[in-house]
């Protein structure tokens, strides 16, 4: 997918419509939302329209007056994009273009350009397209659409820029190619899952809201160099390394994409197989922004999005993040165990790993056993693969007593209690 420079950022006008459940508090944090996310797709938000509405308008979404104070702000301004804080319909981008005569996306198609711009692995272009091309085949004709006209800037990256004499039977063919390559990469990554399992690793994901601060998190309890910025779905492909606790035992940490409000439907199904990290975890860290005035909405949609993908019933930590910029009245929203905490004060990353690593206890169960000192392997591994309390050598018996706990069904820790039985 190629990508377009601009010197100067895209001037954009924001259209936001308030429906009568939605509260006034609600709807401003979403518009604030919509312009970081312009901000991340490198542009910029020069102007706002907003209405209350109880219903939206079948044909162009807002009323016919603030439609005409929208056409008024569009001549003014010149922007080079309209954006909705919503989903369009086909019909309602056709009329909203015809009236406004200028670029009109909405919400979903703004989020997909900003993932087209962050996915850097094979498998996070290929859903990014997928999820591109799907949102894009019923609007071919509501937006006139040819995929055959060259464009650029925010709402165009991805495949609408690279095809030519581009069809309904072109998207559809096309749609079926890359869910046949993503059945390879999805193959794959299952069996790199099974075979974590096999060798018994401890999976932690990390999970949040974006812009949380899980990849500044991820870096510095992992030494990885994970893209970390102050913007929105700054990582887009999950990434895993070993984490080193306290007592020296390495478990596996995912980074995941992050979480948003009503994130594209499209979305959700294309990177299934990249959110299910979380769901095939054995311990999830959930990451809050504690800086951000909207913090228990944003639990929520974490919330609902583990509900989602049956990850909700996995062993939890939350992470109260960014305590440096924490808001005065902030107070923890979770009945899950949390830590207070910043990613950038080394003491603070001291005392997650040591939380994490008594969580961790309490998932495994504790094992007990006598080892003689010709057993060099073993103790080895005793201290790489499980957590190591108790590290004494009986000089009377000759033989290394440890104890510790390990993943429940350890073959290797099984075998040698069964060993140590017969042989003691």
């Amino acid at each position: 997918m190629n990508e377009f420079s601009h010197t100067q950022p895209e001037k954009a006008i924001i259209v936001g419509c308030q429906l009568s459940f939605v509260s006034d508090e609600q709807f401003r944090y979403s518009m604030e939302e919509l312009v970081s996310l312009i901000k991340t797709a490198k542009g910029q938000s020069i102007a706002s329209v907003t209405q209350k509405r109880d219903r939206l308008h079948p044909a162009t979404c807002i009323g016919k007056g603030k439609l005409e104070e929208l056409k008024a702000l569009t001549e003014e301004y010149e922007p080079d994009a309209v954006i909705f804080n919503g989903e369009l319909s086909p019909s309602q981008i056709r009329n909203l273009q015809r009236e406004l005569d200028v670029k009109v996306i909405d919400r979903t198609q703004l989020i997909l350009d900003i993932f087209a711009q962050r996915a850097q692995t094979r498998e996070g272009k290929l859903q990014v397209e997928l999820a591109q091309l799907d949102y894009l085949l019923p609007r071919l004709s509501g937006q006139g659409i040819h995929l055959s006209r060259q464009g650029g800037g925010i709402g165009t990256r991805g495949p609408g820029e690279t095809q030519l004499e581009t069809d309904r039977r072109y998207i559809n063919r096309r749609m079926v190619e890359i869910k046949q390559q993503l059945q390879t990469v999805i193959s794959h990554r299952e069996r790199y899952r099974e075979r974590r399992k096999r060798n018994k690793a401890f999976q932690i994901a990390l999970v949040g809201y974006t812009n949380a601060g899980k990849s500044t998190l991820f870096n510095r309890l992992t030494e990885a160099d994970s893209f970390e910025e102050n913007l929105l779905f700054a990582t887009l492909d999950p990434m895993t390394r070993k984490i080193k606790l306290p007592s020296g035992y390495q478990a596996l940490l995912t980074d995941t994409v992050g979480f948003i409000q009503d994130l594209p439907t499209t979305l959700v199904a294309a990177f299934r197989s990249t959110l299910e990290e979380a769901k095939e975890a054995d311990f999830i860290l959930h990451v809050v922004d504690t800086s951000s005035e909207d913090s228990i909405n944003h639990e929520k949609t974490v919330f609902g999005l583990l509900n989602e993908l049956e990850a909700s019933r996995i062993p939890r930590l939350t992470i109260y993040n960014k305590k440096d910029e924490m808001l005065p009245d902030f107070t923890p929203n979770t009945a899950d165990p949390y830590l207070i905490m910043s990613a950038l004060n080394p003491g603070d990353i001291s005392a997650l790993r040591e939380k994490i690593e008594e969580r961790v206890i309490q998932e495994m169960v504790p094992y007990s056993l006598e080892l003689p000192p010709d057993q060099g392997r073993m103790i080895s591994q005793l201290k790489q693969d499980t957590i190591v309390q108790t590290f004494f050598f009986n000089e009377d018996k000759g033989i290394y007593e440890i104890s510790g706990y390990a993943q429940e069904n350890d073959a290797k820790i099984s075998a040698q209690n069964t060993a140590d039985k017969d042989e003691w």
